[in-house]
């Protein structure tokens, strides 16, 4: 008997490691039904054991079943773990004072809010996609600014941005971009480019990291205007722009860094176009063949950058054909400090996509620009533009007029 009953007690022992060790229900019942058949458990033990399997069986059901729908869901909402939301907020006082000989006066004095949302989201590893809306009294590509008026109407909104980025992972640092688009090349100043003006069009970017300096380089095709000249909708008929751009970054010393490159911008069928041959410009030809550089001083008590850019219209004839922008600038603790000084000839270049803001965005425009700004907080600060032009804003000749801008801004990003 004492025999009998040691074999039932390791029986029974050996059942419950069984039973405890991952195994299918099928497998566990089978074997549940083997120690009944040959005496091992009585019926008693055999009932409360067969509960217990059940219980179990219906839990890792249960589970499963969770695990399933977890699942799904996760696949289904993966997207918004791989998108950001960026955007802010932008509250303006501005006062533009026109002198003009000819009496033409376009003072302005006035407050004004900028309001732009994205959705940034990573569709791959290798893809990027980004959509953003702005508010703009127009659809200008030089300002996404809304002045507040017209006894509080709702105010517009527009696409700014509207993009795929696909930056395959078999060549590091290449992004080819398509679409609506920030611009692609780098910029030293404002003359040729406002910074609100996002073109459209495809581009590749590129930089190279050699050791001792950085290469990077850009190219882009973008459309102005289909069927420009009103002879047809093949490209021949469409105002055009291509770019290209190569320059390097490089330490001469641990305290000095340079950043240097040159760039082309060229226009085809830019003549028929009416919007090429605007706010001061003469001319409606246009090649622009840019110059930039900045200088990094890192090792003085205030480092301290000093910036430019130099560009020349190879279609104009006139003369007036040039521009050169200069300037300083530095970043004290939760202060930074900005200054240039430039000189706008007349088709030095493109009216239409010069800084909206110098000589109230005229070409032949030329003197100072002074920014400060100072974070109040993080991501909220507050920021103040200074801005004395002198321009042929009659668009007589030798005429001049003094257009002094003060801009005052509270911004928020998030």
């Amino acid at each position: 008997m004492r025999l009998v009953s040691t074999l039932t007690g390791v029986s029974l022992t050996g059942m419950v490691l069984a039973l405890s060790t991952p195994a299918s229900a099928a497998v566990d019942a089978k074997l549940l039904e083997m120690l009944r058949a040959n005496g091992s458990i009585n019926q008693a033990q055999y009932s409360e054991l067969q509960a217990d399997l059940a219980n179990e069986t219906k839990e890792k059901a249960a589970q499963k079943a969770q695990s399933e729908r977890m699942s799904s869901f996760e696949q289904k909402v993966a997207w918004a773990a791989k998108t950001q939301i960026k955007g802010d907020v932008r509250l303006r006082y501005e006062d533009v004072n026109v002198n003009d000989p000819n009496s033409r006066s376009n003072n302005q004095d006035r407050e004004r809010v900028r309001a732009r949302v994205g959705f940034y989201s990573e569709i791959n590893p290798q893809v990027d996609a980004g959509v953003r809306i702005a508010t703009g009294s127009s659809a200008d590509a030089r300002s996404t600014n809304q002045s507040l008026d017209n006894y509080f109407e709702k105010k517009s909104l527009w696409v700014d941005l509207a993009y795929l980025d696909w930056h395959p992972t078999a060549i590091p640092n290449l992004h080819l971009i398509g679409g609506k688009m920030q611009q692609p090349w780098v910029s030293m100043g404002d003359i040729i480019w406002d910074s609100d003006i996002n073109p459209e069009g495809v581009a590749a970017t590129y930089k190279h990291d050699l050791g001792g300096a950085e290469v990077f380089g850009s190219i882009g095709h973008y459309m102005l205007k289909d069927n420009v000249d009103g002879n047809g909708v093949q490209f021949k008929h469409d105002a055009q722009l291509y770019h290209a751009q190569l320059g390097t970054k490089f330490a001469a010393t641990d305290a000095l860094k340079f950043t240097v490159g040159a760039s082309l911008y060229g226009y085809d069928n830019d003549k028929p176009s009416a919007v090429l041959r605007a706010l001061g410009n003469t001319t409606d030809e246009f090649q622009l063949v840019e110059g930039f550089g900045q200088v990094d001083f890192t090792g003085f008590a205030i480092p301290l950058s000093a910036y430019g850019q130099y560009v020349k219209n190879t279609e104009s004839t006139d003369g007036m054909d040039q521009a050169w922008l200069a300037g300083l600038k530095t970043k004290i603790g939760t202060w930074s400090l900005d200054y240039n000084y430039r000189d706008v000839q007349r088709n030095g270049v493109v009216s239409a996509f010069t800084d909206s803001d110098f000589g109230n965005g005229f070409t032949g425009s030329r003197g100072h620009k002074f920014k400060v700004g100072y974070e109040i907080d993080k991501n909220f600060s507050l920021g103040a533009a200074y801005l004395m032009a002198k321009t042929d804003y009659s668009n007589l000749p030798n005429s001049n007029a003094d257009v002094d801008t003060l801009q005052v801004d509270l911004e928020a990003k998030f």
